[in-house]
């Protein structure tokens, strides 16, 4: 799921991580409680799993591209569980986890019917009574044009609710904000 040099520039700069500190994962989880168990796919550079360190006591990350999932570990060393492995393939054991999350990466994985997999598989993990929350980019022509030369598969915040229900969630919620769309989906207990 390649990014071009703009787009790496951005998602690894100081400025996107005060903004995903400051703003978007304050808008993305208001009102949500993590639960001690959680895990996050796709956190690439890592400044969305700075931030959820803070609000769970056990994090897993899951990144399916290799340099990343190293440059996780070295930062975070024993702190976080860092697992090299595709979000729609995940090599977990299934109720484990009280919470799945998924920030500005829904976006990057290459097809509607791989993102629908991944949504069966933060369903899997999810212990009876957990959810999956999020958040992702809504698509304009801005945003289409930081991500030229990039795996871009903007998800219609519309069609949100179907998919996820498909995958075996119940209650879906979805907000749109400036620019981005927020869900939260629950396993039933």
């Amino acid at each position: 799921m390649p990014m071009n040099l703009i787009h790496r520039r951005l998602c690894s700069s100081e400025k996107w991580a005060r903004g995903v500190e400051n703003d978007l994962l304050p808008w993305a989880l208001e009102g949500v409680r993590l639960g001690p168990r959680t895990l996050e796919i796709g956190p690439g550079y890592g400044a969305t799993t700075r931030v959820l360190l803070g609000r769970t006591d056990e994090l897993t990350a899951v990144e399916a591209d290799a340099g990343y999932a190293a440059r996780l570990r070295r930062e975070f060393g024993g702190r976080v569980d860092v697992v090299h492995a595709d979000g729609s393939a995940l090599p977990l054991t299934d109720g484990r986890f009280d919470s799945v999350t998924c920030f500005t990466m829904l976006h990057h994985v290459p097809s509607p019917g791989v993102q629908d997999r991944l949504f069966a598989e933060a369903f899997r993990v999810l212990r009876p009574g957990g959810f999956f929350t999020g958040c992702d980019a809504l698509s304009s022509w801005a945003f289409r044009l930081v991500h030229l030369g990039d795996t871009c598969v903007p998800v219609p915040p519309e069609t949100l609710p179907a998919r996820l229900r498909a995958a075996g969630f119940d209650d879906c919620d979805v907000s749109i904000g400036k620019g981005s769309f927020r869900f939260l989906a629950h396993k039933a207990a």
